[in-house]
């Protein structure tokens, strides 16, 4: 689907940008004020014990609400789809409460926002799990990597992954009934959606990629059963929300988490065009042309082979997020490669990316060191524009949550 400007008026009369990056966009129900979209960022902030959202947690995406819409850190939809010391959930009634502090405060601030719904498979380990069980996964293949676990210090520390408990054919439903669960707590949060993480070499994209799906019931072997645990997720999910407030995230040729697929093209076109028959609210793509953008390169051969197949594929809104700059996002847009573009780590270090966008104004630069725990530093510290400016005190500032 190719997307064009609209030269929109403002209420006062003023012709809007442009650029279509600055362009009102339909997503599903909601009127999108722009095409400048917050991608989900794992921060390892939650409150102990518990993985229960705080108002930390809050400010943090208060101050980001200037997104056309908000997708949330991966949220694990049980304690079984737990990988990463402190990162939250939404399996439990704190959880619940505690996000809704954060739909709260982003609601007040004029935002949207989606929740994104994980269970991460086998990039796990026994201390985050249930009585300490293995993790499952598809099939009994061990990763190559590391768990970020919680030691015997209360630090955080890499251990080496273990080899998975390949899931029983008779438990898969109750994973089924996990995304469910969480849909439904979502909802009861305060949430305006959700989206479904079916990438980066989580759960479903293990069941999706023939390296780490080696099972021989009808949830392995050929491409049609690899996708049947996305599609009964896809089905009980939309259940819950309506497709129309249902996204899913995809990750076509990524690697991340030790995966691949022996036929990329013919996998990931199919999901694309199974995903498309189903009225959902967008398709989100992992652009596998990250390292290129990021150099100031196009995407090579096969990246763009890759995206022309799930753009030619897919009749929905197509979200991609992955490397992109002000200019190079303008250029996909005009081009139609995608309808609207996410950022990451731009939106971690800039909360008024948006506004920077316009005025083409300087960046902030990301801190890695402060990505996954901790408190306020290098979460809820970086200055907006009017901050800088002195216009007003850094908000949500508190001694507490340091």
């Amino acid at each position: 689907m190719t997307v064009t400007a609209t030269n929109e008026k403002t209420e006062t009369g003023r012709p809007t940008s442009d650029e279509l990056l600055f362009q009102p966009a339909t997503l599903g129900p909601y009127r999108l004020p722009h095409r400048m979209l917050m991608a989900p960022l794992t921060r390892s902030r939650a409150r102990q014990p518990g993985n229960v959202p705080t108002p930390l947690n809050a400010c943090y995406y208060w101050q980001r609400a200037s997104a056309a819409l908000i997708i949330t850190e991966a949220t694990q939809v049980s304690q079984q789809g737990q990988g990463y010391a402190w990162t939250p959930g939404i399996h439990t009634l704190d959880q619940v409460e505690g996000w809704r502090l954060v739909t709260d405060a982003v609601h007040k601030a004029g935002g949207l926002i989606f929740m994104q719904l994980w269970h991460v498979g086998r990039i796990s380990h026994p201390s985050l799990q249930p009585d300490g069980m293995l993790p499952v996964a598809p099939s009994a293949l061990r990763p190559q990597g590391e768990a970020f676990i919680e030691n015997d210090k209360g630090e955080g520390e890499l251990v080496p992954f273990l080899t998975p408990r390949p899931l029983l054919l008779e438990e898969i439903p109750y994973v089924v009934r996990q995304y469910a669960r969480g849909a439904k707590n979502a909802k009861d949060a305060g949430f305006d959606g959700v989206e479904i993480h079916s990438a980066n070499g989580y759960l479903l994209d293990q069941f999706l990629n023939s390296s780490t799906n080696r099972r021989g019931d009808h949830y392995g072997g050929v491409i049609k059963d690899r996708m049947r645990l996305l599609r009964e997720v896809v089905a009980t999910v939309t259940e819950v929300w309506g497709p129309d407030r249902v996204g899913v995230r995809l990750s076509p040729l990524g690697t991340f988490n030790d995966i691949h697929d022996d036929n990329p093209e013919e996998t990931f076109g199919s999901a694309a065009r199974e995903l498309s028959g189903r009225g959902l609210a967008y398709l989100h793509l992992v652009n596998p042309a990250t390292t290129a953008l990021e150099r100031g390169a196009g995407p090579d051969p096969r990246s763009q082979r890759m995206l022309d197949l799930i753009r030619n594929v897919y009749g929905g809104t197509l979200i991609i997020a992955g490397g992109f700059d002000h200019d190079t996002a303008e250029q996909w847009l005009r081009e139609g490669r995608a309808d609207l573009i996410a950022f990451g780590r731009k939106f971690l270090a800039n909360p008024d990316l948006p506004e920077r966008f316009r005025l083409r104004a300087h960046l902030n630069r990301d801190n890695p060191t402060t990505y996954y725990g901790g408190g306020a530093l290098g979460y809820v510290d970086y200055l907006t524009l009017a901050q800088e400016r002195g216009e007003e005190p850094k908000p949500c500032i508190d001694e507490r949550w340091r």
